[in-house]
């Protein structure tokens, strides 16, 4: 599992550099104040939520089922929360004005971080 919270980490990592970089210098002449602003809520908590994935890793190897759930709740919730706020922010350029209806996956998204960190506060509570 440590392999693959890593790998995972990574290449969600990778995107949040990019993701980074593509708003700062791609989408700050197209994107109105307010949207920059979206897109850059995705990248921070895309951000954050890799760096808990890296911790993650190194907590592993007790083989917990608490931090299998907590690599899957940060991963789907990255996917969700950031992935989500990334489209929204630029479905007026895109022309996609049905991307509104992903609204309420944000939250969900948030709902997910918000396990991943009690799963893994309850595992780093039951490790002796």
């Amino acid at each position: 599992m440590n392999k693959q919270i890593i790998v995972t980490a990574s290449v969600l990592g990778m995107l949040a550099v990019i993701t980074g970089a593509f708003g700062a210098h791609g989408l700050k002449a197209v994107l109105p104040a307010d949207q920059l602003e979206v897109w850059h809520t995705a990248v921070q908590y895309n951000f954050y939520h890799v760096f808990a994935l890296l911790f993650l890793s190194t907590m592993a190897r007790f083989k917990s089922r608490l931090i299998t759930a907590s690599y899957y709740f940060f991963t789907v919730g990255i996917l969700f929360f950031s992935g989500s706020l990334y489209l929204l922010s630029c479905r007026s350029i895109l022309g996609w004005n049905w991307l509104i209806a992903l609204g309420p996956i944000t939250p969900l998204g948030g709902l997910l971080f918000i396990m991943g960190w009690l799963t893994l506060a309850i595992a780093a509570f039951r490790n002796r």
